[in-house]
């Protein structure tokens, strides 16, 4: 059985919303699009640290909901400079929830959780061996946050105030136990919480 891992970007007020790029997510009229880019882009560490948060364990999975697996997998197997993102988005095996049983998934290794999101995500988790890592999806993290099916956190804070933008966190309480953190020359924290279930 899988451990389910939501690996994210936020900043010092919990927004996760559009961190990559102006046009990535709008919704609500968010016009601050792309947060994160410089100060990742300033230090690589802490940008290897946000993306690669699970363990990378060849066993693993990723868990996208729509949006983020068109924009994000989308954007990386486009990408003709060699990477450390393109392959392992290329080669992992992808479960994208919808609620469109007629969505595409275009890109390989990927497969449609489609129902109950709850019994579709714990179907999946229990067909890996290691981690089922999330990346972005943060409709689908809150919901799978009230199921209590998240079972690690793996956050990049980045030191910037946005003032609104979708939160990572609903109303959801959740008791976390720290399992390692890092600040990096720049500021930016990584640290890895464990949820006590």
């Amino acid at each position: 059985m899988g451990t389910l891992v939501v690996v994210e970007n936020v900043s010092l007020d919990g927004v996760m919303q559009a961190p990559a790029s102006p046009d990535e997510d709008t919704r609500g009229g968010f016009r601050l699009g792309g947060w994160a880019v410089a100060p990742l882009a300033a230090d690589p560490e802490a940008a290897m640290a946000a993306f690669g948060g699970g363990s990378g364990s060849a066993d693993g999975a990723m868990l996208f909901g729509r949006r983020t697996y068109s924009d994000v997998v989308g954007h990386w197997l486009g990408v003709t400079e060699e990477n450390p993102f393109t392959p392992v988005l290329r080669d992992t095996r992808k479960y994208v929830v919808t609620r469109d049983p007629d969505l595409e998934l275009p890109y390989p290794n990927s497969e449609r959780l489609a129902g109950d999101l709850g019994a579709a995500v714990r179907r999946a988790v229990d067909t890996v061996e290691g981690e089922v890592v999330v990346l972005g999806s943060g409709d689908v993290v809150r919901q799978l946050a009230a199921l209590g099916l998240v079972d690690r956190y793996v956050l990049t804070v980045i030191p910037v105030v946005l003032g609104g933008g979708q939160r990572l966190f609903g109303d959801t309480p959740a008791e976390l136990q720290v399992v390692r953190t890092s600040v990096s020359p720049t500021g930016i924290v990584t640290g890895v919480y464990d949820v006590v279930h």
